[in-house]
């Protein structure tokens, strides 16, 4: 496969992860700080909001794989969502202010539909657009090198046009979105042809029950997944309260957030090269096993522990690569091994992949604020029961959860163990 495509099909993941930044790190904290909604409150509402999303990610890997069958094409559906996902971001980062809480509800179920409309099919090209194995990891380090580089990019690109304000920072974001997607996209849409099957997708429920039995530890591969994404889940959605009132050096939160993402860049290479001779499972075992030993010292960090904590990071952003990239490798080799079978399952496995991922999110931010509510958590009137309970939150939990990870992905043979 020629270089240019690689780089082509990794293009949309650019704008797409810039998109994900707002969602997961700073509309939690805009919401609850800027537009006044109790903490608690916002936990919720973006549960629902993401646990409704979960729902409706295998129904549109379903309809997906249907719009192949109809217009030997998924990109239909990925152009309604990418319509319905720059009208939503808009309206979630300016709200009613006289209905907030209704409006991100809606808004936030919408950016997530859309969201699904567009990554689902996008995730399926993976394990089409080649039936080589290891064209296939190289296909998902191009599209997550391309992801870190959009969080990179909308880390570093608001310093030109905002201050240090949360809602001027989501404002450029949009701007900077909506300047890369469209042409990102009318370019990947024109450019990328697939290999499909002629196997089509009209299956039922026993048909489901009967993929689980044909692909051996499937289940535990997608708990262990399901486990790893809630431990990243949690941190991400506590950072920055984590670097304000533990670091207490909100002003450098980017800084680190940038240092985190060129870490995961520049091991990307390296982990995609080891997993040639060790395969990818074992890349992502060692990866999650770094991850951990690094992000172990967090919960001894102390007011004004800025370089302890960059150093963390740093060690900690070397896995990244590995972490969001193998995963859904193994995924696309899991897809290409389901189209020896009678059926055709890409769009539907693809869907309880991205099921996962945003349970995963949905829980977390339950998790996250919902405890801190419990603890009458207030940032600026701080206790100490607070302190410890964001620190476990934040340090120990996803921990705990990884290494429990561990003991599901471990089951999962990979395809050239």
């Amino acid at each position: 496969m020629k270089t240019k495509t690689f780089l082509i099909y990794a293009l949309l993941a650019m704008p797409l992860s810039i998109v994900g930044l707002p969602l997961y790190i700073y509309l939690p904290t805009f919401y609850a700080t800027q537009i006044n909604i109790n903490i608690a409150t916002v936990g919720l509402i973006l549960f629902i909001a993401r646990l409704s999303d979960v729902f409706t990610d295998p129904l549109i890997g379903y309809l997906s794989d249907i719009s192949q069958k109809k217009f030997n094409s998924k990109k239909p559906i990925m152009l309604i969502g990418s319509i319905m996902l720059i009208f939503s971001f808009y309206a979630l980062i300016n709200p009613n202010m006289d209905f907030a809480n209704l409006w991100l509800l809606i808004f936030s179920i919408l950016i997530y539909f859309a969201w699904s409309l567009i990554t689902i099919p996008y995730l399926t090209w993976s394990s089409e657009l080649s039936n080589d194995y290891y064209e296939k990891t190289k296909l998902n380090s191009y599209r997550e090198s391309s992801t870190i580089i959009g969080l990179v990019l909308a880390l570093v690109l608001p310093y030109f046009f905002t201050q240090n304000i949360i809602k001027e920072k989501l404002d450029s974001l949009f701007y900077i979105f909506t300047f890369l997607f469209i042409p990102f996209l009318i370019i990947t849409m024109l450019t990328i042809k697939t290999q499909n099957s002629q196997k089509y997708s009209t299956y039922n429920f026993n048909d489901i029950k009967m993929l689980y039995k044909k692909i051996p530890n499937l289940k535990s591969l997608q708990v262990g997944y399901f486990l790893n994404n809630l431990a990243n889940a949690i941190p991400a959605t506590l950072f920055l309260l984590f670097i304000e009132t533990i670091i207490e050096k909100k002003e450098f939160a980017d800084t680190i957030l940038i240092l985190y993402f060129i870490a995961g860049v520049i091991a990307l290479p390296f982990w995609t090269l080891l997993s040639k001779r060790i395969g990818k499972k074992r890349v992502w075992i060692y990866s999650i096993i770094l991850a951990c030993s690094a992000f172990f010292f967090v919960v001894f960090l102390q007011k004004g522990d800025l370089l302890l904590f960059s150093i963390i990071s740093f060690l900690s952003g070397l896995c990244l690569g590995a972490d969001i990239a193998f995963p859904t490798s193994i995924q696309a080799d899991i897809v290409q091994k389901s189209k020896s079978l009678e059926k055709n399952y890409s769009g539907l496995l693809f869907g309880i992949w991205t099921m996962l991922t945003k349970f995963a999110l949905a829980i977390s931010v339950v998790i996250a604020f919902g405890i801190l509510g419990l603890v009458d958590f207030n940032k600026d009137e701080l206790t100490k029961l607070s302190i410890y309970t964001l620190i476990f939150l934040y340090g120990f939990l996803p921990i705990l959860l990884k290494l429990f990870s561990l003991f599901f992905i471990r089951k999962y043979a990979d395809i050239i163990d």
